[in-house]
């Protein structure tokens, strides 16, 4: 197979979960970053027609979404790693977790959003107390969800997910997340990862 192009943004929690995947399954690529978030033409995120970042290219053009490029990288693998994709378990734990994770990374970017329009008015209220919420139900449920995957994964989504809004939420100072004790613990085992020491955050520069 081709060498393939991630194209995102250093600083983006879903641009994150891709390099982490890349890197934990070998899977060769380059990185390319979209410098200017505000731009509305789609050529500047590789064709996205929604504007939106991340996008992977490769010979068959582009493919826009997180799952959907996650998938595609775990197909490329050479390795033989068992990788627990969204949706997979019949777990309701699981399936809890995994939506109320993608839900939290959703709900960050409307917050972050909200305060670079800088037209002085504050997001609603329900949305950090969704945020908030759904932390404290990740918190309490972290052991169950941990038990419920299978114990020979090399990884899973959810896991990435969930490292990736964890540490990106005070990375943009959108809430502080040390509060929730057992995330926090699992937060720094996961950043023991190479793959996740290579993509800390930090905000690409032309």
């Amino acid at each position: 197979m081709s060498q393939i192009t991630l194209v995102g943004r250093s600083s983006s929690h879903f641009t994150r979960i891709l390099r982490i995947f890349a890197l934990e399954l070998g899977v060769a690529h380059t990185f390319r970053p979209v410098l200017d978030i505000t731009a509305v033409d789609a050529a500047a995120y590789a064709d996205n027609p929604a504007l939106k970042i991340p996008v992977l290219v490769d010979e068959q053009g582009p493919l826009f979404g997180t799952e959907n490029i996650c998938r595609e990288l775990v197909r490329r693998s050479q390795k033989a790693a068992r990788v627990v994709m969204r949706g997979e378990l019949n777990d309701r734990v699981v399936a809890n977790a995994e939506e109320l994770t993608l839900h939290v990374m959703t709900s960050e970017v409307s917050l972050i959003m909200a305060k670079a329009a800088a037209d002085g008015r504050p997001a609603p209220a329900k949305v950090s107390r969704g945020i908030e919420n759904s932390l404290r139900y990740l918190d309490e449920n972290l052991d169950a969800l941990l038990a419920a995957l299978p114990a020979d994964r090399a990884f899973s989504f959810v896991e990435v997910a969930l490292f990736c809004v964890l540490r990106h939420l005070p990375f943009r100072e959108v809430m502080d997340v040390s509060a929730w004790t057992h995330l926090g613990e699992f937060c720094n085992g996961f950043g023991e990862r190479e793959s996740a020491r290579a993509t800390e955050y930090r905000f690409d520069q032309a």
